[in-house]
């Protein structure tokens, strides 16, 4: 197995973690950490379809915009809306100034329409770009 193979099995069995503990803190009503958790999902996901393409490390980014766009993934306008959201997630989630701002965001509705969101799209990328 090469180092990128490596690399890339360790962003989808990441991803796939990251996937459960979301899950899991949703169920316990942790909505802003369950949210911060499927920032991950997806930038790991979409990390791990740079690698594979590139066959080069994945950039040191947190934004899903860019990333998507590194991964040469064709995504519509309100795709690229929700990725933008959804790397606040991980900003809001981190950073004392903008946690308890988050935290008051992150109400169950909110958390059940990206969680929602955030599924569709870590489907749709591992049936799409991570299985083949």
């Amino acid at each position: 197995m090469s180092n990128f193979e490596k690399i890339i099995a360790y962003y989808k069995e990441s991803a796939e973690k990251d996937w459960g503990v979301a899950n899991q803190l949703f169920g316990l009503k942790h909505y802003s950490y369950a949210l911060f958790f499927c920032h991950l999902t997806l930038e790991k996901s979409l990390k791990a379809i740079i690698v594979k393409k590139t066959d080069e490390a994945a950039p040191f980014s947190h934004d899903l915009v860019k990333l998507a766009e590194f991964a040469e993934i064709p995504v519509d306008k309100e795709t690229v809306l929700s990725l933008d959201e959804i790397t606040k997630f991980n900003i809001s989630a981190r950073y004392d100034d903008e946690k308890l701002a988050f935290y008051k965001k992150a109400t169950k509705e909110f958390a059940e329409e990206y969680f929602k969101i955030t599924e569709k799209i870590y489907l749709w990328l591992k049936d799409n770009y991570l299985t083949k």
